[in-house]
């Protein structure tokens, strides 16, 4: 059989994207007063079904607890066999079938109202046996699978896991999830790093933090930008507040135009307005300043809330901290 696959793909991904529009026309106050059963429990939520919608039920568990909403995937089979000790009462059952009638699944149910958990059903049969055991249904009708054969869980599946992180981010935004919250659940990968790594994490602070008064000696300038490997100094009155930042380059161009050392003062050839960074802030917004020019700079001073200098962050502490990789700043 010849097939355009092309046509095809694209054709599936139509046929998908038309089933999510016309759900939004099912959204009634059963959603509503799912979200809200969810948003007042005490409990979590403990998401169930079986096959291709055991595989969403667990996508869906998974953002539900990363996004502020403690969830657990329940096997329903293994729930049979011990697992419903995982449901306290109070939780919040999601169970997950398209027709409704999957055996597995209806064999927990009683166990679980038993329990004391409260069930919502998701499923596109409201006649259901499954519907017609739980406190809330939620009806998203599927009117073709994009499977040729209309066998294969497709457009429904799809439906389950969409409407799993519509209720996810409804959720997330009723209990004022911040990114902060975001990153502590989310401390590995670039991810992580990009949400909870601080300047002060990865910043030469302390003997590293190349810095000298503007009164010193350009001499010492010298010494300090060549000792601390920086290719740059931040420059700080008697009271170790930040009034400017000399970098290796501002040096090369005093030279080219004809000036010595013995003629030179730190405060002819300083930055007398440099761009800084807050001790405090995320280092991932170091980078996008340092990646904020049309020619990118590379080093950029750490100040605390006094203007003081507490460090000077160079854009190869961001590559070491795993923050953007040495090919051309990617990230």
């Amino acid at each position: 059989m010849t097939v355009n696959i092309r046509s095809e793909i694209k054709r599936v991904l139509l046929e998908e994207s038309k089933s999510i529009r016309e759900a939004r026309s099912h959204i009634g106050p059963d959603f509503v007063r799912a979200v809200e059963l969810i948003y007042k429990s005490r409990g979590k939520v403990v998401v169930t079904g079986i096959g291709k919608s055991g595989m969403i039920a667990q996508k869906i568990a998974s953002t539900f607890s990363s996004t502020g909403t403690p969830s657990i995937y329940l096997h329903p089979v293994e729930g049979m066999h011990g697992n419903l000790g995982m449901v306290s009462k109070g939780d919040v059952v999601i169970a997950i079938g398209k027709s409704g009638e999957s055996e597995e699944l209806l064999n927990i149910l009683p166990a679980l109202k038993k329990i004391g958990a409260t069930v919502i059903a998701l499923t596109a049969n409201k006649n259901s046996s499954l519907a017609k055991q739980s406190a809330v249904v939620l009806f998203v009708p599927v009117v073709r699978e994009v499977c040729p054969l209309n066998l294969a869980p497709t457009t429904s599946s799809t439906l389950s896991l969409v409407i799993g992180d519509a209720i996810a981010i409804t959720l997330m935004k009723m209990r004022g999830f911040s990114a902060d919250n975001f990153a502590l659940f989310h401390p590995g990968g670039l991810l992580g790093k990009r949400l909870l790594l601080k300047v002060s994490d990865v910043m030469r602070g302390g003997k590293r933090n190349p810095v000298v008064k503007a009164t010193d000696s350009m001499m010492k300038l010298l010494v300090e930008i060549s000792r601390k490997w920086t290719g740059a100094a931040n420059i700080v009155d008697g009271r170790g507040r930040l009034v400017g930042i000399v970098t290796d380059f501002d040096i090369r161009q005093a030279f080219a135009k004809g000036w010595t050392i013995s003629t030179l003062s730190i405060r002819e050839i300083m930055n007398h307005r440099p761009t800084t960074i807050d001790v405090n802030d995320r280092a991932v917004n170091a980078l996008a300043i340092m990646e904020s020019r049309k020619k990118p700079f590379t080093v950029l001073p750490v100040v605390d809330h006094r203007r003081r200098s507490v460090g000077m962050l160079h854009l190869h502490d961001l590559v070491t901290a795993g923050l953007v990789s040495d090919r051309a700043g990617e990230v």
